[in-house]
Protein backbone atom coordinates (compact mmCIF):
# COMPACT_ATOMS: atom_id res chain seq x y z
CA UNK A 1 0.00 0.00 0.00
CA UNK A 2 1.16 3.62 -0.19
CA UNK A 3 0.49 6.22 2.17
CA UNK A 4 -0.89 9.05 -0.65
CA UNK A 5 -4.24 11.41 -0.33
CA UNK A 6 -5.74 9.45 -2.73
CA UNK A 7 -5.51 5.78 -0.92
CA UNK A 8 -6.72 8.15 2.26
CA UNK A 9 -9.95 9.33 0.48
CA UNK A 10 -8.20 12.66 -0.81
CA UNK A 11 -7.40 13.89 -4.36
CA UNK A 12 -5.45 11.78 -7.02
CA UNK A 13 -1.81 11.39 -6.46
CA UNK A 14 0.45 13.38 -8.78
CA UNK A 15 2.35 10.06 -10.75
CA UNK A 16 -1.20 8.90 -11.47
CA UNK A 17 -1.58 11.80 -14.09
CA UNK A 18 0.66 9.55 -16.31
CA UNK A 19 -0.68 7.32 -19.49
CA UNK A 20 0.39 4.71 -17.41
CA UNK A 21 2.60 2.45 -14.70
CA UNK A 22 5.17 0.17 -15.21
CA UNK A 23 7.25 -2.06 -12.54
CA UNK A 24 11.17 -1.88 -12.98
CA UNK A 25 13.97 -3.62 -11.17
CA UNK A 26 15.68 -0.27 -10.71
CA UNK A 27 14.69 3.30 -10.89
CA UNK A 28 18.48 4.61 -11.55
CA UNK A 29 18.39 3.28 -14.57
CA UNK A 30 14.95 2.21 -15.59
CA UNK A 31 14.27 -0.46 -18.57
CA UNK A 32 11.21 -2.22 -19.60
CA UNK A 33 10.92 -6.03 -19.44
CA UNK A 34 9.51 -7.51 -22.31
CA UNK A 35 6.04 -8.11 -21.34
CA UNK A 36 5.72 -4.23 -20.03
CA UNK A 37 6.93 -2.98 -23.36
CA UNK A 38 4.44 -5.32 -25.47
CA UNK A 39 2.25 -3.86 -22.71
CA UNK A 40 2.75 -0.66 -23.53
CA UNK A 41 3.08 -0.73 -27.46
CA UNK A 42 0.78 -2.97 -28.33
CA UNK A 43 -2.17 -3.06 -26.22
CA UNK A 44 -2.12 0.82 -24.87
CA UNK A 45 -1.03 2.33 -28.50
CA UNK A 46 1.54 4.42 -26.36
CA UNK A 47 4.22 6.36 -28.44
CA UNK A 48 7.88 8.38 -27.93
CA UNK A 49 7.10 11.09 -25.49
CA UNK A 50 4.10 9.43 -23.86
CA UNK A 51 5.13 9.66 -19.98
CA UNK A 52 4.57 6.85 -17.89
CA UNK A 53 5.39 6.25 -14.12
CA UNK A 54 8.08 4.02 -13.51
CA UNK A 55 7.89 2.48 -9.77
CA UNK A 56 10.00 -0.67 -8.33
CA UNK A 57 7.56 -2.21 -6.48
CA UNK A 58 8.77 -1.07 -3.01
CA UNK A 59 7.47 2.37 -2.43
CA UNK A 60 9.57 4.46 -5.19
CA UNK A 61 8.55 6.08 -8.39
CA UNK A 62 9.58 7.97 -11.21
CA UNK A 63 8.62 10.20 -14.22
CA UNK A 64 9.58 8.64 -17.22
CA UNK A 65 8.79 9.10 -20.84
CA UNK A 66 8.68 6.49 -23.97
CA UNK A 67 12.23 6.75 -25.63
CA UNK A 68 12.13 6.44 -29.50
CA UNK A 69 13.61 2.94 -29.30
CA UNK A 70 10.32 1.63 -26.92
CA UNK A 71 12.73 2.23 -23.90
CA UNK A 72 12.28 4.74 -20.73
CA UNK A 73 14.02 7.74 -20.60
CA UNK A 74 14.29 9.46 -16.95
CA UNK A 75 12.35 12.79 -16.64
CA UNK A 76 12.26 13.05 -12.68
CA UNK A 77 14.00 11.83 -9.39
CA UNK A 78 13.31 9.36 -7.72
CA UNK A 79 10.83 9.70 -4.89
CA UNK A 80 9.54 7.45 -1.89
CA UNK A 81 6.40 7.25 -0.65
CA UNK A 82 6.30 5.25 2.83
CA UNK A 83 3.72 2.20 3.33
CA UNK A 84 1.45 2.45 5.48
CA UNK A 85 1.36 2.23 9.38
CA UNK A 86 0.73 -1.66 9.58
CA UNK A 87 0.71 -4.96 6.54
CA UNK A 88 -2.72 -7.03 6.03
CA UNK A 89 -2.95 -10.97 4.78
CA UNK A 90 -5.30 -12.30 3.25
CA UNK A 91 -4.52 -16.65 3.03
CA UNK A 92 -7.11 -18.39 0.93
CA UNK A 93 -7.44 -22.28 0.26
CA UNK A 94 -6.46 -23.58 -3.02
CA UNK A 95 -9.72 -23.50 -5.35
CA UNK A 96 -10.19 -24.79 -8.71
CA UNK A 97 -9.35 -23.14 -12.18
CA UNK A 98 -8.79 -19.43 -12.84
CA UNK A 99 -9.65 -18.52 -9.50
CA UNK A 100 -6.45 -17.87 -7.61
CA UNK A 101 -5.59 -15.98 -10.76
CA UNK A 102 -8.65 -13.62 -10.04
CA UNK A 103 -8.17 -13.67 -6.16
CA UNK A 104 -4.63 -12.36 -6.33
CA UNK A 105 -5.67 -9.93 -8.98
CA UNK A 106 -8.24 -8.42 -6.53
CA UNK A 107 -6.31 -8.41 -3.45
CA UNK A 108 -3.50 -6.44 -5.26
CA UNK A 109 -5.85 -4.00 -6.67
CA UNK A 110 -7.27 -3.55 -2.80
CA UNK A 111 -3.88 -2.69 -1.19
CA UNK A 112 -3.41 -6.78 0.79
CA UNK A 113 0.58 -6.51 1.35
CA UNK A 114 0.99 -10.39 1.73
CA UNK A 115 -1.21 -12.99 -0.23
CA UNK A 116 -0.78 -16.16 1.26
CA UNK A 117 -2.10 -19.89 -0.79
CA UNK A 118 -2.20 -22.68 1.36
CA UNK A 119 -3.91 -26.26 1.63
CA UNK A 120 -6.83 -27.14 3.67
CA UNK A 121 -8.21 -30.42 4.39
CA UNK A 122 -11.12 -30.36 1.63
CA UNK A 123 -8.87 -28.22 -0.86
CA UNK A 124 -10.28 -30.23 -4.10
CA UNK A 125 -6.60 -28.73 -5.91
CA UNK A 126 -2.71 -29.75 -4.63
CA UNK A 127 0.07 -27.85 -6.30
CA UNK A 128 3.23 -29.98 -5.67
CA UNK A 129 6.67 -29.95 -7.01
CA UNK A 130 7.62 -28.06 -10.45
CA UNK A 131 3.64 -27.37 -10.76
CA UNK A 132 3.23 -25.32 -7.65
CA UNK A 133 6.66 -23.42 -8.96
CA UNK A 134 4.90 -22.68 -12.31
CA UNK A 135 1.36 -21.69 -10.28
CA UNK A 136 3.20 -19.61 -8.26
CA UNK A 137 5.60 -17.92 -10.93
CA UNK A 138 2.34 -17.33 -12.72
CA UNK A 139 0.63 -15.50 -9.52
CA UNK A 140 3.48 -13.60 -9.25
CA UNK A 141 3.08 -12.10 -12.75
CA UNK A 142 -0.39 -11.65 -12.21
CA UNK A 143 0.30 -9.58 -9.01
CA UNK A 144 2.88 -7.51 -11.02
CA UNK A 145 0.19 -6.77 -13.54
CA UNK A 146 -2.01 -5.57 -11.47
CA UNK A 147 0.14 -3.29 -9.47
CA UNK A 148 0.73 -1.61 -12.42
CA UNK A 149 -2.73 -1.49 -13.46
CA UNK A 150 -3.94 -0.10 -9.75
CA UNK A 151 -0.94 2.34 -9.82
CA UNK A 152 0.19 0.78 -6.81
CA UNK A 153 3.76 1.89 -5.69
CA UNK A 154 4.09 -1.45 -3.20
CA UNK A 155 4.22 -4.94 -4.40
CA UNK A 156 2.43 -7.75 -2.31
CA UNK A 157 4.02 -10.92 -1.16
CA UNK A 158 2.42 -13.84 -2.86
CA UNK A 159 3.90 -17.38 -1.01
CA UNK A 160 2.56 -20.63 -0.16
CA UNK A 161 2.01 -21.05 3.92
CA UNK A 162 0.57 -23.49 6.41
CA UNK A 163 -2.68 -23.03 7.52
CA UNK A 164 -1.02 -24.28 11.01
CA UNK A 165 1.14 -21.56 11.20
CA UNK A 166 -1.06 -18.78 10.05
CA UNK A 167 -3.44 -19.73 12.90
CA UNK A 168 -0.06 -19.79 15.79
CA UNK A 169 0.69 -16.47 14.08
CA UNK A 170 -2.97 -14.74 15.04
CA UNK A 171 -4.57 -15.35 12.23
CA UNK A 172 -8.64 -15.09 12.38
CA UNK A 173 -10.81 -17.42 10.14
CA UNK A 174 -13.84 -16.56 8.00
CA UNK A 175 -16.72 -18.80 8.75
CA UNK A 176 -20.29 -18.28 9.06
CA UNK A 177 -21.31 -17.12 12.58
CA UNK A 178 -18.22 -15.37 13.04
CA UNK A 179 -17.92 -12.15 14.28
CA UNK A 180 -17.67 -9.01 12.46
CA UNK A 181 -14.29 -8.21 11.64
CA UNK A 182 -12.17 -5.41 13.65
CA UNK A 183 -9.37 -2.83 12.68
CA UNK A 184 -7.52 -5.22 15.27
CA UNK A 185 -7.45 -7.91 12.70
CA UNK A 186 -4.41 -7.89 10.09
CA UNK A 187 -4.50 -12.04 8.73
CA UNK A 188 -7.48 -13.15 7.55
CA UNK A 189 -7.75 -17.21 6.60
CA UNK A 190 -10.77 -18.02 3.63
CA UNK A 191 -11.44 -21.60 3.27
CA UNK A 192 -12.10 -23.92 0.56
CA UNK A 193 -15.33 -24.43 -1.79
CA UNK A 194 -16.11 -27.62 0.97
CA UNK A 195 -15.55 -25.51 4.12
CA UNK A 196 -13.47 -26.17 7.37
CA UNK A 197 -13.37 -29.12 9.34
CA UNK A 198 -13.61 -28.96 12.56
CA UNK A 199 -10.05 -29.92 13.46
CA UNK A 200 -8.91 -26.61 11.33
CA UNK A 201 -11.01 -24.60 13.75
CA UNK A 202 -9.18 -25.16 16.53
CA UNK A 203 -5.37 -24.35 17.54
CA UNK A 204 -3.11 -26.66 18.41
CA UNK A 205 -3.59 -26.23 22.28
CA UNK A 206 -7.02 -27.14 21.14
CA UNK A 207 -8.63 -23.72 22.16
CA UNK A 208 -11.39 -22.95 19.39
CA UNK A 209 -9.51 -20.48 16.85
CA UNK A 210 -11.50 -16.76 16.45
CA UNK A 211 -13.39 -16.19 13.27
CA UNK A 212 -15.22 -13.74 11.43
CA UNK A 213 -18.07 -13.86 9.59
CA UNK A 214 -17.80 -12.21 6.22
CA UNK A 215 -21.31 -11.54 5.02
CA UNK A 216 -24.85 -12.44 5.57
CA UNK A 217 -24.81 -14.53 3.12
CA UNK A 218 -22.78 -18.15 1.67
CA UNK A 219 -20.01 -16.63 -0.25
CA UNK A 220 -18.14 -18.77 -2.66
CA UNK A 221 -14.49 -19.08 -1.40
CA UNK A 222 -13.07 -16.50 -3.86
CA UNK A 223 -15.77 -13.96 -3.22
CA UNK A 224 -14.91 -14.69 0.34
CA UNK A 225 -11.21 -14.01 0.05
CA UNK A 226 -11.86 -10.90 -1.97
CA UNK A 227 -14.55 -9.71 0.91
CA UNK A 228 -11.80 -9.89 3.50
CA UNK A 229 -9.51 -8.00 1.80
CA UNK A 230 -11.82 -5.19 1.19
CA UNK A 231 -12.40 -5.40 5.36
CA UNK A 232 -8.94 -5.35 5.81
CA UNK A 233 -7.66 -2.53 4.05
CA UNK A 234 -11.04 -0.46 4.42
CA UNK A 235 -10.86 -0.55 8.26
CA UNK A 236 -7.01 0.17 7.72
CA UNK A 237 -7.95 3.28 6.00
CA UNK A 238 -10.14 4.40 7.79
CA UNK A 239 -12.96 4.14 5.05
CA UNK A 240 -15.13 2.41 7.34
CA UNK A 241 -16.21 2.99 11.34
CA UNK A 242 -16.19 0.07 13.73
CA UNK A 243 -19.37 -0.18 15.75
Amino acid sequence: PDSSSAEQGGGPSPWRSAAAQVLVDDLAAPELDGDSAHHLGRVLRLRAGDEVCATDGRGGRRRCNIDGRAGLEPDGEVERTEALEYPVTVGFALVKGAKPELVVQKLTELGVDRIVVFAAARSVVRWDGERSTKQFDRLARVARAACAQCRRLWLPEVAPGSLTELVAEGAVVADAGGRAMRRSDRTVLVGPEGGWTTDELRGSDGAPVATVGMAEHVLRAETAAITAGVLLTTLRAGLVAEA
